[in-house]
């Protein structure tokens, strides 16, 4: 019978860079902050592991295309099924009814998102031609899937090596410390008397009909007008569909708990594993962390801003936190507008209007994110 050759498996094993090293380090920091500080331990901790794995030497046998990471990444990244399946279930999370009730936060939703087109003109204005400038730009939609479904539209064109991974780890890493970023942008961008404002919660009733026939409508304007856009709408709409229409708790459940938990595990693992020594170690991964900062920041700032004018056309009823909430870190970014409130006054409950300007941000972002494709996919070489 024959044996298998190991001291040449032994001599591979010992085989091992300076950058493998550092990104082996990269992974234990990632899971690190998952166990110890518990940043977003969904998304940390698979990426960190598959960072890990992905830098050692047994990492020739699991990203080769029938290894396991290669055959997750041909399955579930390349054909945008992940973030497809995980939008199901963020959508059926989603409560659109303090949305529906008060439309002003649709406006705030789309004003929102400044950090998308403020990064794409800086990542041009740094050297990266417009395919990744627009996939380093929707970083700024602070909603990880659209930028994995918008990178792996997009990766074909890309020239920059690992800038794939770059976009996607920065991404889901700068969601994981949105507590961080935005409470000191918040307390900078506004005053003390701002954010002592109270808002009386009496919204609108919505009709159960509205709120069945808003994910629908949504889904079919989405189809004609940003058919780039339309299965992450669709999937989003359609997990909000199965919430709100009280008939298929079953699969909603399953949306929300199995089929997003799933997803992610194996999102975070080849986001991960993508992540490799050799080619992720460059200039152009660093102007991309340097990048997706300054998006989460636009992101932030323009909510604020345009909270502080609705606040002055209101007449000073509408606390401008609920503008930095109008961001698709979503449910994050509604509570911290409320724990920023409870700081000057522990009696002021704005928390149900920061989720509906966090509702209309998580929309808000994928449309974003279509018209993007839209109006540059021309221009794409």
């Amino acid at each position: 019978m024959g044996g298998i050759d190991w001291s040449g498996l032994l001599g591979g094993a010992l085989t091992i860079t300076w950058q493998q090293v550092v990104m082996v380090a990269v992974g234990g920091l990632l899971m690190y902050l998952a166990i110890a500080k518990e940043y977003e331990p969904t998304l940390l901790l698979p990426i960190g592991f598959g960072c890990l794995l992905g830098n050692l030497p047994v990492a020739a046998y699991v990203l080769g295309e029938d290894g396991l990471f290669g055959v997750l990444k041909r399955a579930g990244l390349d054909t945008e099924l992940f973030p497809l399946l995980i939008f199901l279930g963020v959508g059926a999370m989603m409560d659109m009814r303090p949305l529906l009730s008060q439309p002003v936060f649709v406006l705030m939703g789309a004003l929102g998102h400044l950090g998308i087109f403020g990064t794409l003109v800086a990542a041009v204005l740094l050297g990266f031609n417009l395919a990744e400038a627009t996939s380093i730009g929707v970083i700024g939609a602070i909603d990880g899937p659209t930028v994995i479904y918008v990178g792996a539209k997009l990766e074909h064109l890309f020239e920059t090596p690992g800038l794939a991974a770059a976009v996607a780890v920065t991404a889901y890493s700068y969601m994981s410390l949105v507590p961080i970023i935005q409470p000191p942008l918040m307390r900078l961008f506004t005053t003390r008397r701002e954010r002592a404002i109270r808002m009386e919660y009496t919204p609108r009733p919505v009709s159960k009909t509205a709120v069945i026939l808003f994910p629908i409508v949504v889904t079919v304007l989405a189809g004609v007008f940003l058919p780039q856009a339309a299965p992450l709408v669709a999937t989003l709409m359609l997990g909000n569909l199965m919430q709100e229409s009280g008939v298929v708790d079953g699969l909603s459940r399953t949306a929300k708990e199995a089929i997003t938990n799933t997803a992610t595990l194996f999102l975070g693992l080849v986001v991960g594993s993508m992540m490799q020594g050799a080619a992720f170690l460059n200039w152009g991964t660093a102007k991309v962390l340097l990048l997706g900062l300054l998006a989460f920041a636009l992101d932030t700032v323009g909510g604020i801003l345009f909270g502080k004018l609705v606040c002055l056309l209101s007449g000073r009823r509408i606390n401008p936190l609920v503008g930095a909430a109008a961001i698709s870190a979503f449910p994050m970014s509604g509570r911290l507008a409320q724990q920023i409130a409870w700081e000057e006054d522990d009696q002021n409950f704005i928390l149900m209007h920061a989720l509906g300007a966090n509702t209309a941000g998580q929309v808000a972002s994928v449309i974003a994110a279509g018209v993007l494709m839209a109006l540059l996919s021309p221009l794409f070489r």
